[in-house]
């Protein structure tokens, strides 16, 4: 007998909370898969421990996502739950952190892209009308401020660095520039985080994103690409092929022993 897969309210506020939570826990298992594979004994401890930060900060998203659930009517619902007895379809991740892991300079390139992303947000969410919200964040921002650091030092001493790294991370950004797009895209869910002061539209965080962004890709020798229109869906529940490959592993044992703890 299998654990049966639990159903999640569709408030807007719930939503918002799942796209912060799902994204940290679908790229903390990605950043996981660096473990005992890094190319320097010091990356595989750095990657490993920032794994664990997003993991902890998917912990307290997705906890408070199940109490503001409760909340407004819905089933109680725990971290646990939320994380290993949903469907594909009902993850709010964005489609960059399901992303196969790649090699070194893809994870490197990813990992900037999110966490300036992050740092940004939490930034914002520090002023959440949500207190707990604000809490979350005010812990999170220092984790995101030192992955930001670490992967973009990384972005910049590949890209100017021998030929055969500055390659790879040419075609890094080649390869996930089309899925940065998402992060951007705003809807009615992030208007009413706006409007109840929950978090900000995500595109209010474009600009500084880019800026950011830029600055790093410009001292690794590279430049911004073209936009492209085509757009990823993960927000919206509508994934590429890889997240079920992740969650058949992640959620295999919750599945099994039903309410199995540790």
């Amino acid at each position: 007998m299998t654990q049966a897969s639990i159903k999640i309210s569709r408030e807007p506020s719930v939503q918002y909370l799942l796209r912060l939570g799902d994204t940290c826990l679908i790229h903390a298992q990605r950043t996981a898969e660096w473990c005992g594979h890094a190319p320097l004994p010091e990356e595989d401890i750095a990657l490993s421990n920032m794994a664990l930060d997003l993991v902890g900060q998917a912990r307290a998203v997705l906890t408070r996502a199940g109490q503001l659930e409760a909340q407004l009517g819905g089933a109680a619902h725990d971290e646990d739950q939320l994380a290993f007895l949903r469907e594909e379809r009902d993850f709010r991740n964005l489609t960059l952190a399901e992303l196969p892991r790649g090699d070194f300079a893809m994870t490197m390139l990813r990992n900037f892209a999110l966490a300036t992303f992050f740092k940004l947000l939490w930034t914002k969410l520090e002023r959440s009308s949500d207190a707990e919200l604000a809490g979350i964040a005010g812990k999170a921002l220092k984790e995101a401020r030192y992955h930001q650091e670490h992967s973009g030092d990384w972005v910049v001493r590949l890209g100017d660095g021998t030929a055969e790294s500055a390659a790879r991370m040419k075609a890094a950004l080649d390869s996930l520039w089309p899925y940065f797009a998402e992060i951007f895209e705003s809807d009615a869910i992030d208007d009413e985080a706006a409007a109840s002061g929950l978090g900000p539209r995500w595109a209010e965080l474009a600009a500084d994103w880019r800026t950011e962004f830029a600055d790093v890709l410009g001292a690794a020798g590279l430049q911004l690409p073209a936009d492209r229109p085509f757009r990823s869906t993960g927000k919206s529940g509508r994934h590429s092929e890889h997240l079920g490959y992740i969650l058949a592993e992640m959620q295999h044992l919750q599945r099994a022993f039903p309410g199995g703890v540790w």
